[in-house]
């Protein structure tokens, strides 16, 4: 019979002496609360007997005891030290709720793509051109121009901060190659990946085969142009029913838009929130469509940090899936088909109305042009058209009449 070693805990720190200013956390961490929050200085593991921590909380105790953020030596700043502090002010963005934990959980992968490709001990000073061209050999092998030209605008962004911070004093040299894809590029990678766009015969088979509350998500995508997010964020509050009309600014942009809803989208709703089941968390409360397991058709959660002082983000969005678990039953699914298809659906089949202010305004898209400084208003009759055409696009004209 074989016998396995016992598994030994791990040996807890503890302070070296009864008059050492720093102690250690739950998380690992030699710890100190100052002008009433923690700060860290290394983890116990690394660093039993406390003597590194102690050092580096000599090194910043002045600048912490007055409130202001230590900055670290001028030819000395750690990749570690940058992403640290990137991400602290990222999250101080997400508790305000001025970015989403969507792009949050962007923004900590893209950090840990930088940290593992160059090490977080390497100084942000040293790198160059050479290596940030290696990074997007790297990073293009994975994704396609799309995903690669936004996560080397994430990757810029980082380094970007360390200047505006004044954690660096001159600019990252990127190198020339170091850069989006070009225009040509992306136009070639989407008439290699065809149209993303549905039929309207196939929109209403997809219609016919969807439970709730399903089929009602896939007709505010259909009818306003509404994404995955807007349909899984969507607050009761938004919706007037009786009027038939759905105000929900966008999550992405924070722009204004206002939708007419047709019948159909109406009845769905109603159909929808007759079933919908009881929510788990109290932040579900006034949200309209909620899964059978009591959560928000789309989550990320996001963790404290670890013993290894990492947080944990994880990602759940489950119209995505149920999407594609529809069109893979019905047959239509198509490369790069999906939820979101809707929204450039309903967006093309507008187009032929060729008002497009009030498309713009029902999709929630920024208007930049100097016709927006001095257009107040939209009327309802003009946005009532563009869903209209639509409808006449999807259902025909009788169904209209």
């Amino acid at each position: 019979m074989t016998h396995s070693k016992p598994t030994r805990a791990p040996v807890q720190a503890r302070k070296p002496r009864p008059d050492f200013p720093l102690f250690p956390h739950a998380t690992s961490r030699w710890a100190k609360k100052v002008r009433g929050r923690l700060v860290y200085f290394g983890t116990t593991r690394d660093d039993p007997d406390g003597e590194r921590a102690l050092t580096r909380w000599l090194e910043q105790r002045d600048e912490l005891l007055a409130g202001r953020t230590p900055r670290p030596k001028a030819d000395g700043l750690t990749l570690r030290e940058l992403l640290d502090r990137y991400m602290v002010s990222k999250r101080h963005l997400l508790d305000t709720r001025e970015i989403s934990p969507k792009h949050f959980a962007e923004l900590y992968a893209t950090c840990r793509q930088i940290g593992d490709a160059f090490g977080m001990h390497r100084l942000v000073m040293d790198l160059g051109p050479a290596d940030f061209e290696q990074l997007r050999k790297a990073v293009a092998k994975r994704w396609g121009p799309v995903r690669l030209g936004n996560e080397i605008q994430r990757i810029r962004s980082v380094f970007k901060f360390a200047l505006e911070s004044g954690l660096i004093d001159k600019p990252t040299l990127f190198g020339p190659g170091f850069k989006k894809p070009s225009r040509k590029v992306l136009r070639q990678n989407r008439a290699k990946s065809g149209l993303r766009l549905f039929e309207a015969a196939e929109v209403r088979a997809i219609l016919d085969a969807a439970s709730q509350p399903l089929r009602a998500m896939i007709l505010l995508g259909v009818n306003c142009g509404f994404g995955n997010s807007d349909v899984a964020n969507l607050p009761m509050k938004a919706l007037d029913l009786e009027r038939e009309w759905v105000t929900f600014p966008r999550p992405k942009t924070g722009v204004e838009r206002r939708c007419p809803l047709w019948p159909e989208t109406v009845a769905a709703i109603r159909d929808a929130l007759a079933q919908r089941p009881r929510h788990k968390s109290p932040d579900d409360t006034g949200i309209v469509f909620i899964t059978s397991q009591g959560h928000r058709w789309e989550k990320t959660g996001i963790s404290e940090p670890g013993p290894d002082g990492k947080i944990r983000v994880t990602g759940n969005v489950p119209v995505t899936a149920e999407f594609r678990k529809l069109l893979n039953r019905l047959g239509v699914h198509r490369p790069k088909l999906g939820f979101y298809t809707l929204r450039h659906t309903f967006r093309t089949v507008a187009d032929a109305t060729r008002d497009f202010p009030a498309i713009r305004s029902i999709m929630g898209h920024v208007d930049d042009t100097m016709d927006n400084v001095y257009r107040e208003t939209i009327g309802d009759d003009r946005l009532q058209a563009v869903t209209a055409h639509v409808h006449r696009w999807l259902f025909g004209a009788e169904a209209t009449d």
